[in-house]
């Protein structure tokens, strides 16, 4: 097992880092009206120090290879799922059962559900499968706090009325019946990829996973079960009550017709075909598989890969199952009080360039030793090779950077335009390998920009509206369509790179304004939601010469200002993605108020009344060690479906804002285009331009 925590890897701080920090001189140039800002002129009272503080908390996490990760907290269906998996192939033992019934107790709330985020309502599906990994554990159904879950269980449809994905886990020991589940047949991997529904219409998370349950699906293995779940039926006589059709003249009429199809299809499939899918399937499973050992750096492919590749006949000591159950191991979290936590995936890339842009942003020089190893460790990690997204951009030259440490099948536009910004803020001993870098990434992204202008996270055009309509797909969205905040990060890059002009760049400039909310706001895909969305579009739109005042400028900031809580923060509950009247709605955290924070900066609103109470906020906040609390979920895998805390975002986020409030935005105000051959580098003090 592998112990990861926020602090793993911490380094001690190098003499002279809090003055290399936090330089007393003027910074940079900014971009809100004046031509030099000089901290301590009209400033928030004790933001220098704040800032000092936080820049050392974030240099002191710093992995000695020079990245940095925080914990990704998901939701207990993660470890009841681990725990599963491990009863499924006879590896479960107790030490690990232990010490996961101990998380998953710890997160049970009062009325004896699961949520999947902090301060959500109870969960049907989460909650299922938290009580049967207790039951593993050893927990009494007669105990109260599983008496309580399973009456909430019954109260709200039972087993039936759960997630597919949750009745295929109960499935795989007879606790659930295969044939109530739809159908997913493994002849899909034969499809061309003009025709609908062949597995390169899903989004790449959902395609890793569907290949290889549909090995499951058509093999339908059950395992003994170890006791009965009849508790959890609203009636264990009839487990899976029948249930009206849609429509047939509807899209879910005319799928649920088609999944019957596809069951009578199954009592008739010929033979050598069915094992010849199979066998495509486990081929393109083993060719995807990482060096890690792990498949696209991401737990549920992982899970349901060793379960397919185990049923085709690989054994447990076997190279490829080897190698994925000990990357499985990688995703543990070891808590102090013996817990033990799943992470969903980690975010070593991500984390990094984005702590790189702190750092830099709050004045940290550029040939900083830390940056500079960071800079390393993120050009070790390029990627150089083609993978799925190659499928609709053939020909297209491989750049770019993916999520975790070893996904080179998928790497991602948001992670990439990121890396280029982190990489052109730090001055590195080797600037051609870095060009070059950059230049591939610039090139790559550019060529993944989808028809409509924008950009989405991993491929281009993946946006058919069949695969979210398939009975099998109730987990959370599985098309990856462009999105709003991964298109103002690439604008963000291509404008600091100087491409402002670029008809692409102007392509996208009209995406994001067409997107943009009546009141102002812009959708959040990949992070907790109209907060998110308008604070990357706005830094985004300035940075491509939009002046602040814009009327789309102009309405962002109307709307960031009325949704500024009374303690001078915001925030934004995950309730947002199904409930409009959440909009910018929720407990203030410290990474929701930088995300405002930025965009009002970008928008020239420094010596603004909201930027005051909102940097007063962080300020007041931030404990003695220069971090933040935040229990609350802010990033976001599926919308609702899927929330996320990553736990370095209330340390990278508030340092950026922080330092953006204090040296200016990151673009000079000479007119100066940045990446077009101006020596200006966010992060270098004045005196060293």
């Amino acid at each position: 097992m592998t112990a990861t925590t926020d602090g793993a890897g911490a380094r001690a701080a190098e003499p002279g880092d809090s003055t290399a920090a936090t330089p007393p001189a003027p910074a940079l140039p900014g971009t809100c009206g004046a031509t030099r800002i000089r901290p301590g002129a009209g400033l928030v009272p004790g933001v220098h120090e704040a800032t000092a503080r936080a820049v050392r908390n974030l240099l002191d996490r710093q992995d000695p290879e020079g990245w940095w990760k925080g914990d990704l907290e998901t939701n207990v269906t993660m470890d009841a799922e681990d725990l599963l998996l491990r009863q499924f192939l006879g590896i479960r033992d107790e030490a690990t059962t232990r010490a996961a019934a101990l998380f998953i107790r710890g997160e049970q709330r009062d009325d004896g559900t699961w949520a999947t985020f902090h301060g959500g309502p109870p969960e049907l599906s989460a909650t299922i499968e938290a009580y049967v990994a207790l039951r593993l554990a050893g927990d009494a159904p007669d105990a109260p706090h599983m008496a309580a879950a399973s009456a909430w269980i019954r109260a709200h449809g039972g087993i039936a009325s759960a997630r597919v994905f949750t009745r295929v886990w109960l499935a795989l020991f007879g606790w659930w019946d295969w044939e109530n589940l739809p159908e997913l047949p493994p002849e899909l991997v034969f499809l061309p990829s003009w025709v609908p529904l062949n597995i390169y219409d899903f989004g790449c998370w959902a395609r890793q996973t569907i290949v290889p349950l549909t090995v499951v699906s058509a093999m339908r293995p059950v395992r003994p079960a170890p006791f009965a779940l009849d508790e959890l039926h609203t009636d264990a006589r009839i487990p899976a009550p029948a249930r009206r059709p849609a429509p047939l003249t509807s899209w879910d009429g005319a799928f649920q017709r088609m999944d019957k199809a596809l069951h009578a299809y199954r009592r008739f499939a010929p033979r050598r075909l069915r094992k010849a899918a199979m066998a495509a399937a486990a081929r393109w499973i083993i060719e995807r598989q990482e060096n890690d050992g792990c498949w696209g750096g991401i737990q549920p492919p992982a899970v349901y890969s060793v379960i397919a590749l185990h049923l085709l006949g690989y054994d447990l000591q076997h190279p490829v199952m080897r190698a994925g159950l000990e990357s499985l191991d990688r995703f543990t979290v070891w808590r102090e009080d013996g817990a033990r936590m799943i992470e969903a995936c980690q975010s070593p890339v991500w984390d990094t360039c984005l702590a790189a842009i702190a750092l830099a942003d709050a004045g940290v020089r550029p040939d900083h030793p830390a940056l500079v190893k960071a800079a390393d460790w993120m050009l070790g990690e390029e990627i150089t090779r083609s993978g799925d997204w190659a499928v609709r951009r053939p020909g297209l030259a491989p750049g770019g950077w993916a999520f975790e440490f070893h996904n080179d099948t998928y790497p991602d536009i948001d992670d990439t335009a990121e890396v280029v910004l982190a990489l052109r803020r730090i001055r590195h001993p080797d600037p051609a390998r870095v060009e070059a870098a950059i230049a591939r990434g610039v090139s790559w992204t550019l060529g993944m920009q989808s028809g409509n202008g924008a950009w989405a996270a991993f491929d281009a055009d993946n946006t058919s509206p069949f695969p979210n309509r398939l009975p099998f797909c109730d987990f959370g969205e599985v098309i990856d369509p462009p999105s709003a905040d991964v298109t103002a990060h690439v604008v963000e890059m291509l404008a600091f790179e100087g491409r402002t002009a670029d008809p692409r760049t102007r392509r996208g400039i009209a995406w994001l304004l067409a997107e943009q909310e009546p009141e102002g706001a812009w959708f959040g895909r990949w992070g907790t939601n109209y907060v998110y969305g308008t604070g990357s579009v706005v830094p985004a739109l300035t940075a491509a010469g939009l002046a602040p005042g814009h009327p789309a400028i102009r309405r962002a900031v109307r709307w960031l200002e009325s949704v500024q809580n009374e303690d001078g923060g915001w925030g934004e509950d995950q309730r947002s993605y199904q409930d409009r009247s959440w909009a910018g709605r929720g407990a203030s955290t410290a990474s929701q108020t930088a995300w405002a924070l930025m965009a009002l900066l970008s928008a020239g609103e420094r010596d603004g009344k909201a930027v005051e109470r909102g940097i007063a906020y962080l300020v007041e906040t931030q404990r003695a060690d220069g971090t933040w609390d935040e229990p609350y979920f802010t990033g976001t895998g599926f919308p609702w479906d899927f929330s996320i805390n990553y736990h370095l975002y209330r340390q990278v986020f508030p340092l950026t804002a922080l330092g953006r409030y204090l040296y200016g935005e990151p673009f000079g105000s000479d007119g100066r285009q940045p990446g077009a051959g101006a020596d200006v580098r966010p992060g270098v003090p004045a005196e060293e331009e």
